[in-house]
């Protein structure tokens, strides 16, 4: 069961890790997908490290930060044209535009659908 707090923590990870790919990819540096020290497969381990570097966080400032992470994404994502986002691959056969949806948008669904079961279970 994942707290509120956690979902909170959750999304401004992911936003957070996307936002550092793009600026070490902007400055010509490697990109360690999906971030140093894990594999795709250890999603779950990555998502526990997201807890624990904003558990500290009390709730409005947790919702700060996923406001700012958001902002910094959306700013980042509209300052880049269509070629850079879509005109290549950039990780394997993915593109810069499909890896920032995969790791930005998705998670969100993936909140949602927590949401949802958390009230279903609930009401």
């Amino acid at each position: 069961m994942m707290s509120p707090s956690d979902l909170v923590a959750y999304l401004i990870g992911w936003h957070e890790l996307v936002l550092k790919w793009l600026k070490r990819d902007d400055q010509g540096l490697p990109v360690d997908f999906p971030e140093t020290g894990f594999a795709w497969n250890q999603l779950g381990q990555l998502a526990q490290k997201f807890y624990l570097d904003y558990g500290d966080l009390d709730w409005p400032d947790l919702l700060a930060h996923l406001n700012r992470a958001k902002s910094d994404l959306v700013a980042t994502v509209t300052a880049r044209s269509d070629a850079e986002l879509y005109g290549q691959p950039w990780y394997g056969k993915w593109t810069k535009g499909r890896m920032i949806q995969f790791n930005s948008a998705s998670p969100y669904a993936n909140a949602r659908g927590r949401i949802r079961k958390w009230l279903r279970e609930t009401a």
